[in-house]
This record gives C-alpha cells, structure tokens and sequence, in this order.
C-alpha cells in the first residue's frame, strides 16, 4: 500500500507530470532540428536563367545605345541636309533676279546712287545711310567724325546695351 500510496501522492504526479512535459519539449525539438531545410525558392536552372538574361542584357546594352545614337546623328543630318537645299533654293532664287536687267538697275539705283544719262542725281548731306545705319558722306563713304564722337558713341552704345 505504501508503494500505491507514492504512485498517486502529490508530488509523484508532478514528477510524472515535469518528466512527460519535458519528453515532449525533448521530441517537439528533435523533430525541428530533424526536419529537413526549407528549400530555397530559386533552383538552379532559375539561376542559370538569370544568369543568361544578365548576359544578354549587358551584351545588347552597348548595341542598342550604338543604334539609338546613330539615329540621332541621321536624324540631325537630314535636318542639315533639308536646310541646305533651303539655302540652294534661296541663292538659285536670287541668282534668277540678278538676271533680270530691271532688278540690276534698281540695285545700282539704290546702292550705288547711279543715275541713268540725262538724270539729275541729287544727295542730300546727313539724309544718306548705307545698309548698316552709318552716317554716309556726299561720296558715299563712311562720314568722317573726330575720335571722340566715336567714342562717345560707343560708350552710349555700351550704356543701352546694358539697361535693354
């Protein structure tokens, strides 16, 4: 009787009790320990395919900036080239007009103050300004002014520049 007495006393079930729970700690960490790892989400083949995207990124990188940049340069020289014909078409223009013998006369009328035999040319001191805004002389040269009007103009030339 003593020995059922000791199998169901107080302490002998919280003995049997602590051995229990710690068996069950005991396998709960061996089955953890013993599981297999987790395996990794990225196999080897998804390695090896990142691994030739990467390559053919980078080998089509250089490329394909090459091309794009080429583009660009055709690009601005059919931009030049349409603004050269431009420029043809203005020079074929202008050189059509300086074959008219009306359009000839009328320059040397106005540049050169021709006149034609029987006219009277008339020029009128300080009225006359060449195509560039100088002051023309009765010959049709540059006016001669003393250095210090040149001067004086330039520095008020200067001035208006600056408050613009």
């Amino acid at each position: 009787m003593a020995a059922d007495r000791d199998r169901f006393s107080t302490a002998t079930r919280i003995r049997a009790l602590g051995e229990q729970a710690a068996a069950r700690v005991y396998r709960a960490q061996t089955r953890r320990l013993r599981r297999p790892p987790r395996r990794s989400r990225l196999t080897g083949r998804a390695a090896v395919l990142a691994l030739v995207v990467c390559s053919l990124i980078v080998a089509l990188a250089y490329p394909l900036r090459q091309y794009v940049q080429q583009r660009a340069e055709v690009d601005d020289l059919r931009r030049q080239a349409e603004e050269e014909r431009q420029r043809v078409e203005e020079l074929r223009d202008a050189k059509a007009r300086w074959q008219d013998p009306a359009y000839v006369e009328r320059q040397a009328r106005e540049r050169l103050n021709f006149v034609r035999p029987g006219e009277t040319g008339y020029i009128l001191p300080g009225a006359a300004e060449d195509d560039s805004g100088d002051r023309l002389s009765t010959r049709g040269a540059p006016a001669a002014r003393p250095w210090y009007e040149n001067l004086w103009e330039g520095l008020d030339a200067a001035d208006g520049a600056d408050q613009r």
